[in-house]
């Protein structure tokens, strides 16, 4: 350390590193490729890493995509919402946002894990061939041209589009006298009273600097000294990120300033004195990937997982983001403390967090927004003073949220179980739920209603576990009956058990879906959920409940198709089906729609199914490790993903089984993606549906999205995507908008184009 002074030892394991400050600028800002012979061999040194380069092994399969690299691509799509001029302003703005906040998740999870593994000294190749060193280099060289067009979006195209529309975020230079004055107002009486400056000297230690928050690097001079002094501020979540500026000159404009630049401009007050030679804005990100093994002391989850809590607070920084032209001297300084390598330092060349940008991208200007979408109430539901339960028994009902209402459906249906006295019990999984769920108070209810409620909470819902404690702990004071999930599983099914007397008997009613019970996300997420009291299902979801609640050991169920139980067997049995099919000439036919697709045993079924003559569509929203395309491997398999102003969540598995009328398949809808963690780490539910009606309503989901020439995306055999784009004016409308025209009442839900045939398709790439 240098004289300034003693500091806490840095929190990484990682020697000091040495850093050569021209190399170190070259390499944050990507101009010095981390592929480059001389970087790689400096950072595995540093590392400690011996493992063998890719080429020389024997056990890599070019048929596989890199789970990594495949996230990155789903990530650059939503980029091009950004900078698509079809996308309203201000949702361009968000998709700016979202952006970063994937990335951010990214990196605390995979790259986190990624990290670990390195430092563990574990020497395992992924699939497709790559050691966690090597996956870190492609993600690098991958992530720091995407930053540089991210920045280039907001600056080129987005920012001259918000003044024109008299949006403005101003740089402190460009505010002029009642601007600046305004905004020092507020900086006094509302930024200045809740900033604490942190210096570092023999007295102060290098301060702790959580996730992702807005910092200030400052270099300090004592006026009798020489010596450099460094300070961290930081921006308190407590305040926004950008502030709106009113003044006599901005009527009717939007003027705002960042609250970093705020704070910059007046650094002066915060230190009287000294003198502020130089600041530099930074960001860190630490591993989110902390799980202890479950090998571990687990008589109690809660408090395991309390314990993972505090370990990700204060978990290794794999991170460290700096704007442009950053100070050397504080560059060096942090990284140092902190334990990284130039490898571990990203410049990010425009906003730090684009998430700062809220207070604009949340602007009230229809204009320049989406136009308001509000869920229709489905015509089964539509009679608010109907019994919901006759309504069940009258037929099942398939729900297409956010198209149709989840609050007149979902919430509906466990707020009159609650409610009548006939119900006897209520069970339900929890695993993301918003902040003030109505469940939550709804299941509180019930139990004081006497009823039995039993609600399995996962606490390991990874960035939900705090939220899920809390309303854990709020069920059990209400007595109701909590239990904390699985010990070596998640517990990631969406399901909900009603058991009511009703005027024949003890009959049992269900909800099976796709998505989270979430009353926030249910009108952003596409989902897709059941609400039925068929005795073959809801036996299954009954010997479920006692599966997660009693540790049952039943491993044969009727309907449900269970993970790890009984789903990866099954699905690689229905694929088994269709090679069958396909080899004895009979029609033969997969369509799965899902968000990732990674587990390697599903991929070289299905890649066995191509080979056998089965016409394979897939609709993967991100992660896809399959290449299509490829002959003799491949060839009959399309990949579509699409993204647009709905996140794609809900996953429907299509399989043909030798009927001539695709109604006449095999439909399945559930929580499950083709993952290997969904499969045989989770606790998971799928369930078929069989009413011809609800069949047809999911068929023309599915092809309205293969359809899709405005938000679809044509994966490539190299793991790259090409957006299709519409041949005429009149194919301007995507997936969403037209399902969106669909649920309105005046429209049935059904296809009047003809289904395509698979040599035709128009997931195929022109």
């Amino acid at each position: 350390m240098a004289k300034h002074g003693k500091s806490r030892k840095s929190d990484n394991s990682a020697d000091e590193p040495k850093v050569n400050p021209a190399e170190m600028a070259m390499l944050s800002s990507g101009e010095l490729s981390p592929n480059g012979d001389k970087f790689a061999a400096q950072i595995r040194s540093q590392y400690e890493i011996t493992d063998t380069p890719t080429e020389k092994r024997e056990t890599q399969e070019p048929e596989f995509i890199n789970r990594e690299l495949s996230w990155l691509e789903f990530n650059r799509r939503v980029l091009h919402e950004a900078a698509d001029s079809r996308t309203p302003l201000l949702e361009r703005v968000k998709f700016l946002e979202i952006f970063t906040s994937n990335l951010d998740e990214f990196f605390m999870k995979r790259v986190g894990s990624l990290r670990r593994q390195i430092s563990a000294n574990i020497v395992s190749h992924t699939v497709d061939g790559l050691t966690a060193f090597e996956q870190l280099l492609a993600i690098r060289e991958a992530t720091l041209p995407m930053l540089r067009e991210q920045a280039e979006i907001f600056a080129k195209q987005i920012r001259p589009e918000l003044a024109v529309n008299n949006i403005y975020l101003m740089e402190w230079p460009d505010l002029n006298a009642g601007q600046r004055d305004a905004a020092h107002r507020f900086f006094r009486a509302n930024i200045f009273p809740v900033l604490t400056p942190l210096a570092v000297d023999p007295g102060h230690p290098f301060p702790f600097i959580s996730n992702l928050s807005d910092s200030l690097g400052v270099i300090l001079s004592h006026p009798n000294h020489d010596e450099r002094l460094f300070a961290r501020i930081k921006v308190p979540e407590t305040l926004p990120r950008c502030i709106r500026l009113g003044t006599a000159d901005t009527a009717g404009k939007f003027v705002f300033v960042r609250v970093l630049d705020v704070v910059k401009a007046n650094l002066q007050e915060l230190f009287p004195g000294m003198t502020v030679v130089d600041v530099m804005p930074f960001r860190l990100t630490r591993n989110a990937d902390v799980e202890r093994g479950d090998d571990d002391d687990t008589e109690d989850l809660l408090e395991l997982v309390e314990e993972e809590l505090r370990a990700r607070r204060f978990a290794k920084v794999v991170r460290l983001e700096h704007g442009s032209n950053p100070n050397p001297w504080i560059l060096k300084f942090l990284m140092q403390e902190l334990g990284l390598n130039e490898f571990d330092v990203y410049e990010v060349p425009g906003e730090m967090d684009y998430g700062d940008l809220r207070p604009i991208s949340d602007l009230s200007i229809p204009k320049l927004r989406f136009e308001p979408w509000t869920p229709v109430v489905p015509p089964t539901v539509a009679d608010d003073d109907s019994d919901i339960f006759s309504l069940i028994r009258a037929g099942d009902m398939l729900l297409h949220h956010p198209y149709e209402s989840f609050n007149q459906s979902v919430q509906r249906f466990v707020e009159a179980a609650a409610t009548d006295p006939k119900v006897l019990a209520i069970k339900m999984t929890v695993y993301r739920t918003g902040d003030d769920s109505p469940f939550i108070h709804t299941l509180i209810r019930a139990a004081e209603a006497r009823k039995q409620v039993v609600c399995l909470v996962e606490l390991k819902a990874r960035f939900d576990e705090e939220r899920n404690i809390l309303l854990a702990q709020s069920l059990e004071k209400a007595g109701v009956h909590v239990v904390y999930g699985m010990v070596g599983f998640k517990t990631h099914t969406k399901t909900t058990l009603v058991v009511r007397q009703d005027p024949d008997g003890i009959r049992c009613y269900a909800h099976i879906g796709t998505g989270n019970y979430n009353v926030s996300t249910a009108k952003l997420y596409t989902d897709l959920g059941l609400l039925t009291c068929n005795p073959a299902i809801t036996e299954d979801l009954v010997e479920l409940f006692h599966f997660l609640t009693g540790r049952s050991l039943k491993k044969d169920y009727r309907k449900l198709l269970i993970a790890p139980v009984t789903m990866k067997t099954r699905f690689l049995e229905l694929i088994e089906r269709e090679i069958e099919a396909g080899q004895k000439g009979l029609p033969a036919r997969i369509v799965a729609k899902m968000n990732a697709l990674a587990d390697s045993d599903i991929v070289r079924a299905l890649y066995r199914a191509s080979d056998a003559g089965v016409e394979i569509d897939l609709i993967v929203r991100g992660v896809c490790t399959l290449r299509p395309g490829i002959p003799k491997l491949s060839e009959r398999i399309r990949v579509i993903s699409v993204i647009g102003r709905f996140l794609e969540h809900s996953r429907i598995f299509y399989f043909q089984n030798s009927g001539k009328d695709p109604l006449d398949g095999e439909f399945y809808i559930g929580s499950a993606d083709l993952m290997y963690r969904n499969l045989e780490a989770r606790v998971e539910a799928v369930v078929p549906i069989e009413d011809r009606v609800l069949r047809e309503k999911l068929w023309a989901i599915l092809q309205i999205m293969l359809q899709d020439k405005r938000q679809a995306w044509v994966m490539k055999s190299d793991g790259s995507y090409t957006q299709l784009q519409p041949d005429d004016d009149a194919k301007q409308v995507g997936t969403h908008q037209t399902l969106m025209e669909i649920a309105r009442p005046k429209t049935p839900m059904r296809l009047t184009a003809p289904t395509p045939s698979p040599a035709t398709s128009p997931t195929q790439p022109k």
